[in-house]
């Protein structure tokens, strides 16, 4: 078993891919099984999510793409843009991970939700299909345009070195105070 814990460059030639449902793509360390049938083990920072198109660099050099498998999913639909915006704030609203297409918003099943959307006006039916949902207004759950080489306007991973770095630092220094053990007496 190979392990992984850093991103490859976006334009790195692929030699494996690893295929996951949205849900294991949310998880930051795991073992895994790629379409060649190696095994691969992945321990990245906390709260990292893959996203379609990242590129994982392996203890060997070899660069593994990671891809969202297709899966269960609701998919919202108004040919009214506003209604559209409409049923995204109302999405956003309650914390929910949403795909923003064009004409379209894709979200996991959720029947109460599906009610309310459809209550909204918009049109809600049931697809198979892959989920790459829109990330946090600091990048943290869609960081696209340096891991996928699409340029996208917006879309940000930090790099140095041309190398992905923890989706969660925004750049200036730890966010977070570290632990501390607080003596009792």
């Amino acid at each position: 078993m190979h392990f992984a814990e850093s991103f490859a460059a976006a334009d790195a030639p692929a030699g494996d891919r690893l295929l996951l449902p949205y849900e294991a793509r949310r998880k930051s360390r795991q073992r895994v099984r790629l379409e060649s049938g190696d095994e691969l083990g992945y321990v990245l920072p906390a709260g990292t999510v893959l996203r379609h198109g990242d590129r994982l660099l392996s203890d060997d050099g070899r660069v593994i793409e990671v891809a969202a498998a297709p899966e269960a999913l609701l998919e919202v639909r108004s040919s009214d843009r506003m209604l559209l915006l409409r049923a995204a704030y109302h999405l956003g609203n309650r914390h929910v991970p949403v795909q923003l297409a064009d004409g379209f918003l894709r979200l996991q099943p959720d029947h109460v939700l599906g009610a309310m959307l459809h209550g909204l006006g918009c049109t809600v039916s049931e697809v198979e299909a892959p989920f790459d949902p829109e990330g946090g207004a600091y990048g943290t759950a869609h960081p696209h345009g340096a891991a996928h080489g699409h340029g996208h306007a917006g879309d940000y991973r930090p790099t140095r070195g041309g190398r992905a770095v923890d989706p969660h630092d925004p750049g200036h220094g730890p966010h977070r105070s570290p632990a501390r053990i607080h003596e009792f007496k």
